[in-house]
């Protein structure tokens, strides 16, 4: 399957958005219905790498035609840089709503999120209630929290997460200010058992370290800093009423850090039908740590909807869906 480099994307106000389209194979007519998209959204301080193992798995594993977009949220990757005020949950909402339109205008959507990606999703599915309703026919969130970082312990004490988290903070408004540079690009060889700890389970290999710093390293300073807050502020529990009845999975690692098993419980709570899975000894990059679990819950959610993706049937779930959220 091959690889395009999509022109970037670019939005309203001005900032270019790094893409990457992964074609299906070619439709059996010219009249067939469009195979379902895949839209994979990154963490934070990540970018379109996180999901190549997927990229590569997927149409095998799935057995049919899809399309998968992966693009770099601004900030981070080969995108623009954050200018100040737009380092918010809000702006990554609105601009996957203009990545959807430019992308890919019609067909139904699979939307996937890990980490800040995932709570872009919900910032999508509030802000853009008719058109999420309209066009998503599946989601699967990973390792994400609809409650920002409230549930977050570092794998800590209670004492010293309040500690780290003050800390955090601090660092994050010092970063925030200090422009789209990335002079710790050369210093991640040295901060990698640092990434290691905090990000990884028990099983760790050299080379997801090294992706993951290799990631980490092209993030933009303003970026890294700038989002903090907003991942700190982020609470949209009410906005997965918006998901109910669509074909979700939830997954955490046993042993994430950030995101831990609490976070997807209320997920899954929120979300009855959806499929949780808890990968043991894992940590939070769950692509990169058990992507087979990752690649197999995206399949299932593409399978399980399926037979909601004709016209008619969207229809009515988004007239559905739009009355609920205004309820």
């Amino acid at each position: 399957m091959g690889t395009v480099v999509t022109p970037a994307v670019r939005l309203k106000d001005g900032a270019r958005l790094y893409s990457v389209l992964h074609p299906p194979a070619p439709q059996p007519s010219p009249t067939a219905p469009p195979p379902v998209t895949v839209v994979l959204l990154h963490g934070w301080t990540l970018d379109n790498r996180l999901w190549q193992q997927q990229i590569a798995d997927l149409p095998d594993r799935l057995g049919a035609p899809v399309r998968l977009i992966a693009f770099d949220l601004r900030g981070h990757g080969r995108s623009s840089a954050t200018r100040g005020a737009d380092a918010t949950l809000e702006q990554l909402g609105d601009d996957l709503a203009e990545v959807v339109e430019q992308l890919v205008p019609e067909g139904p959507i699979v939307l996937v999120g890990h980490s800040l990606g995932g709570m872009a999703i919900m910032e999508y599915a509030h802000r853009h209630a008719a058109g999420f309703a309209a066009r998503v026919v599946g989601v699967v969130l990973v390792s994400t929290s609809a409650e920002g970082s409230s549930r977050t312990s570092y794998g800590l004490s209670p004492r010293l997460a309040r500690v780290m988290r003050v800390l955090e903070m601090q660092g994050a408004g010092l970063l925030a200010r200090s422009g789209a540079w990335r002079p710790h690009r050369r210093l991640m060889p040295l901060l990698a058992p640092g990434v290691r700890w905090l990000v990884f389970g028990h099983r760790v290999d050299t080379s997801w370290v090294a992706l993951t710093a290799s990631m980490v390293g092209n993030a933009r300073l303003c970026a890294i800093g700038g989002f903090r807050p907003a991942v700190d502020l982020h609470h949209r529990v009410e906005t997965l009423a918006a998901m109910r009845g669509l074909p979700a999975a939830v997954l955490v690692g046993s042993a994430d850090r950030l995101t831990p098993v609490a976070c997807a419980d209320t997920i899954a709570r929120e979300l009855p039908g959806a499929e949780l899975v808890v990968c043991a000894d894992a940590g939070h990059m769950l692509p990169i740590e058990r992507p087979d679990s990752v690649t197999d819950a995206i399949v299932s959610v593409i399978r399980r909807a399926a037979p909601r993706r004709s016209p008619g049937k969207l229809k009515a779930h988004a007239r559905k869906l739009v009355q609920k959220i205004r309820a």
